[in-house]
């Protein structure tokens, strides 16, 4: 799977179209747009694995059918890359207009092959008037997605930052730095591991090791070179080396994904999960899925963090209500309610102080949760890598850790 999944990824870029063929800039005044995204249908295709997040979108196809007249219909994915494909696939057979798909959740390598693909409706987003109350200069990654600027392609939906979990019923002082966390899981044999990659949060976690164990972060940033890549991951496998043999059953199978993470810390079988929401463990202590005891925490010098976006394929058959189901999911009232924990936790891409008072004020009164750090307690977010890097490191590691055994 890995394989089939680093051949299609580096044949999207090696299919690279000329820049901007297949997109086509957005320039209809919105009140235009809105006028003829009455009545249309939107297939959204997003993750489907979260029951709040799957929840939140029913809430928004609510409130886009009330204020504009638009039926949202959520396409569950359980890899977005399905979506990539199908679209390259409908340009490759000539279908310009009628597409299958109106607006995708989307980022990171994903987004740059549809990019460079010219796979992708606009620019449009500067066009929408919820953009402006994005908090662009003091969260950046809303305008640049895994080192790639998104040239308004894309609207920034929300923030994550990857954050540890620890059950303080096991554990007094949480390691924060790479080798005080092999050293505990020394000391501790069996109570620590990771999601497999592919899986996205088992990849992630390589990416913050790497972070954390690269001589020169910055060299990250550049498109992957793949003989300077094995000497720039040289101490990401040493050290992978080192861990596995202490991991939870020796290091010889995997959980599949970040549910099943925390259900072995939930269970008591490990001591550490981790997520890319910071909210995630408040609201699974909340739905008695892990034990009141679990705390989050992030590591010494920054922990990778992202923005996730929604786009518009350049041939959609309801563009202008994919539009503008964008557009009210960047709204203040849309951004409140997606970062309640109680409701999904995911943090605003918005400008908080920017805002009018009321929405300021609803904002300030949401619960952090018990288990959640506080954007200040967050610290430092470092840049994800170029997405040219995450086909790579999940078939090295394949290699490395699955086909020979």
């Amino acid at each position: 799977m890995i394989l089939w999944r680093t051949a299609f990824v580096l044949l999207l870029f090696a299919l690279a179209l000329p820049a901007g063929r297949g997109q086509s800039a957005e320039t209809r005044p919105w009140d235009e747009i809105v006028a003829a995204a009455e009545g249309q249908t939107v297939h959204f295709n997003a993750w489907g694995g979260d029951a709040r997040i799957n929840a939140y979108i029913v809430w928004a196809g609510e409130r886009v059918k009330a204020l504009y007249g638009i039926d949202l219909v959520q396409v569950k994915l359980s890899d977005t890359g399905d979506a990539v494909s199908r679209v390259l696939a409908e340009k490759t057979a000539g279908r310009d207009s009628g597409g299958s798909i109106d607006l995708v959740w989307i980022n990171g390598e994903n987004f740059a092959a549809m990019k460079a693909n010219g796979l992708l409706h606009g620019p449009w987003v500067a066009t929408a008037p919820n953009f402006a109350l994005v908090d662009v200069a003091g969260k950046p990654t809303t305008v640049t997605d895994f080192s790639v600027p998104t040239d308004g392609l894309e609207a920034p939906w929300g923030m994550a930052q990857f954050t540890m979990m620890v059950d303080t019923a096991y554990v007094d002082a949480p390691p924060r730095t790479a080798a005080a966390l092999l050293d505990w899981v020394q000391a501790n044999p069996g109570r620590f591991t990771y999601p497999q990659p592919p899986d996205f949060l088992g990849t992630t976690f390589l990416k913050q090791l790497l972070a954390m164990r690269v001589a020169t972060p910055a060299v990250l940033a550049d498109p992957l070179d793949e003989a300077a890549a094995r000497s720039v991951t040289a101490p990401l496998w040493a050290y992978l080396d080192t861990l596995h043999p202490h991991l939870w059953r020796d290091g010889r199978s995997f959980p599949k994904d970040a549910g099943a993470l925390r259900r072995l810390l939930g269970d008591g079988e490990i001591s550490f999960a981790f997520d890319f929401n910071p909210a995630r463990a408040s609201a699974a202590i909340e739905a008695g899925e892990l034990p009141d005891t679990v705390r989050t925490y992030v590591f010494d010098g920054g922990t990778i963090g992202n923005t996730h976006f929604l786009a518009v394929p350049f041939n959609a058959a309801a563009k202008e209500g994919a539009m503008v189901v964008a557009d009210f999911l960047m709204s203040a009232e849309a951004q409140i309610r997606k970062q309640d924990p109680r409701v999904w936790g995911d943090f605003t891409v918005l400008d908080v102080a920017g805002l009018p008072a009321a929405d300021r004020k609803a904002f300030a009164a949401l619960p952090l949760g018990v288990a959640t750090l506080s954007p200040e307690e967050l610290g430092p977010v470092l840049p994800e890598p170029h997405p040219s890097w995450v086909a790579w490191l999940e078939a090295e590691w394949e290699r490395r850790y699955v086909a020979g055994r």
